[in-house]
């Protein structure tokens, strides 16, 4: 029916075609054709082909059916492909999720999504993964160098605040949260931290004074308490943050707005880390002082129960007078 290639035909105009044997049509337009059809079941006592017709061992009607079926893991398989025009692949899959979901399928029959929508929930949850370990490996850095638990959640409170002007900045270009976006998040898990670290550590070494803290002659200055050690804090590392954050936006401006060819894929990374770096910069000096002061009490409480608990234990421990 659908016939056999056979080999090739070079044509006069240099073009190669392939050369397929089937039935002529007069002998493929009915049943009864079909029926007719011989088929070699082996060989006779002579060696001669046995031939038997079709409708010696098979009945032949009129019904319907697939042209061809496809098996994946043991289980028949329809796959339907579909490109996305106007709208981002994660629109388009996540609408046709809804539609599945609301539509009920007889036993035995799922739904499963592949290609582009597919490798793209694989990058997703890998690039999920590189935050989380990206949180964890700051946290341990940062716990190391301040020697204290307390004080870099007071620093990592700023990266939060870059997700506010991811969302914005992504929503001004009019762009979509993808693989690059992600990728620019996990840039600026690194990025917004040093505004922080830079604010605390300072306000540190102006509450403890001496070297850490000269005066505008340059001798060492009194310790400092610590609403104005952040004050003083804020107040001079202001200039290098605000350098250190245009310095980053202004090097991202060629990414964001597309400017050089084929980088509309990767614009959403510099408009993610643009929006982030805005928000955090100037968030970080209102926020991060806050939590810093909680953080910090709540520290000076657990140190004085501790200090209540081991004096009492102390006393306990001493032997009283003998009668």
């Amino acid at each position: 029916m659908a016939g056999t290639t056979v080999g090739n035909w070079r044509a006069p105009d240099g073009e190669n075609y392939d050369v397929n044997v089937r039935l002529a049509p007069s002998q493929r337009s009915a049943i009864e054709d079909l029926e007719r059809l011989p088929l070699t079941v082996g060989a006779a006592a002579d060696g001669t082909p046995r031939i038997v017709r079709l409708s010696q061992v098979a009945a032949v009607s009129p019904s319907t059916g697939p042209n061809q079926i496809n098996r994946r893991d043991l289980n028949r398989e329809i796959n339907v492909d579909a490109n996305a025009s106007g709208r981002s692949s994660g629109e388009v899959s996540a609408e046709i999720r809804r539609l599945l979901d609301a539509t009920p399928f007889p036993p035995g029959y799922r739904t499963v999504f592949g290609g582009s929508t597919k490798n793209m929930q694989e990058s997703f949850s890998y690039a999920v993964g590189a935050l989380a370990l990206a949180i964890v490996f700051i946290y341990m850095i940062l716990a190391s160098q301040f020697k204290s638990f307390l004080q870099p959640l007071a620093l990592m409170s700023s990266l939060p605040l870059t997700l506010i002007g991811v969302v914005l900045a992504l929503l001004a270009f009019r762009s979509t949260l993808n693989m690059f976006s992600i990728i620019g998040i996990v840039m600026l898990m690194g990025l917004v931290t040093k505004n922080a670290i830079l604010l605390v550590d300072f306000a540190i070494r102006c509450r403890a004074g001496g070297h850490a803290n000269l005066d505008d002659h340059g001798h060492d200055s009194a310790p400092m308490d610590r609403e104005t050690a952040l004050l003083h804090a804020a107040k001079v590392r202001l200039r290098p943050i605000l350098m250190t954050t245009l310095a980053m936006i202004f090097g991202m401006v060629p990414l964001a707005f597309a400017l050089s060819e084929g980088s509309e894929q990767r614009a959403p990374m510099g408009q993610a880390v643009i929006g982030g770096v805005i928000t955090s910069s100037l968030l970080t000096l209102v926020v991060v002082p806050v939590i810093y002061c909680y953080l910090d009490d709540l520290a000076a409480w657990a140190r004085g129960r501790w200090h209540r608990r081991a004096t009492v234990a102390a006393a306990a421990a001493q032997p009283g007078p003998a009668k």
